[in-house]
């Protein structure tokens, strides 16, 4: 069996999170799903390819193994709604995006199969990560999280029309400072070309709402990427290099402002440690 996850340390205080990169289904798993579910098409595709620039940024990366269809590592583990009155996908998805099913008839995980999944496949995840940040506030006095995501420009079960290009999220504000949130949001507005929001329809998941302690010098933020800017969004999915190229200076400069925002922000205590 795969691991959970993939994990590179870094140097610097930024960890970023990748739960939505993998793909891989176990054998026993995909014989219960759908020919539409094989194919994992609500991927947040080539995220991690698309950062290539994180270890010049001395971040350590995480980054997820399985699909989503599998386990969403970004749902609370007692499958509560992130955002009631609003569609939503569950800790166990039974659905794709566009409402196809992920489960032959019958086959859907009940409660002892989802607990499982649990164990084997979010709870070494979320170990790793809560472990992680500890670290890297053990070392620098405070710790970044940066959970990065993406998804298809259009997607009407979650929301009208084409989604902004770069969505900023810190849980209405909760799980970052408000120095951070603004020195990201002026980097992102900075980026010529692309459109941006800060806690408009993604405001962040579990990660980003559950780590995210600002009064514990744990700053965190999402971004949800809309995939026409870097690749092409149906099937096979290509990458496309020469959007990339143009995007990735952005997302750099915005992970470049959270670092900068850090240290302003967690000065004093930095330099005790």
């Amino acid at each position: 069996m795969p691991a959970a996850f993939l994990f590179e340390p870094g140097t610097s205080p930024l960890l970023v999170s990748m739960p939505h990169v993998g793909t891989h289904i176990p054998e026993a798993l995909a014989a219960e799903m759908t020919e539409a579910a094989h194919g994992v098409p609500d991927t947040d595709w080539h995220v991690d390819r698309l950062y290539d620039f994180l270890p010049a940024l001395g971040a350590s990366v995480l980054r997820a193994v399985h699909s989503r269809y599998v386990i969403d590592l970004n749902r609370p583990p007692d499958g509560e709604s992130l955002y009631p009155g609003a569609r939503n996908t569950e800790l166990c998805p039974t659905s794709l995006f566009d409402d196809r099913p992920i489960y032959q008839p019958g086959r859907a995980p009940d409660a002892a199969a989802q607990a499982e999944r649990r164990k084997i496949y979010w709870q070494p995840y979320h170990e790793r990560l809560a472990a992680e940040l500890a670290a890297i506030k053990a070392r620098h006095g405070y710790a970044l999280l940066f959970d990065a995501h993406s998804i298809r420009s259009h997607v009407p079960r979650f929301f009208e029309g084409r989604l902004w290009d770069i969505n900023l999220g810190t849980g209405d504000g909760l799980a970052a400072s408000p120095a951070i949130a603004e020195a990201v949001t002026a980097a992102a507005r900075g980026a010529a070309g692309y459109t941006s929001i800060l806690n408009g329809r993604f405001k962040g998941g579990y990660i980003t709402r559950h780590y995210g302690r600002p009064a514990e010098r744990i700053e965190a933020l999402q971004l949800e990427l809309s995939q026409v800017v870097y690749m092409e969004e149906e099937p096979p999915f290509r990458f496309r290099e020469d959007r990339a190229a143009e995007i990735r200076p952005a997302l750099r400069r915005i992970l470049e402002a959270m670092l900068t925002a850090g240290a302003a922000q967690h000065r004093e205590v930095s330099a005790a440690v």
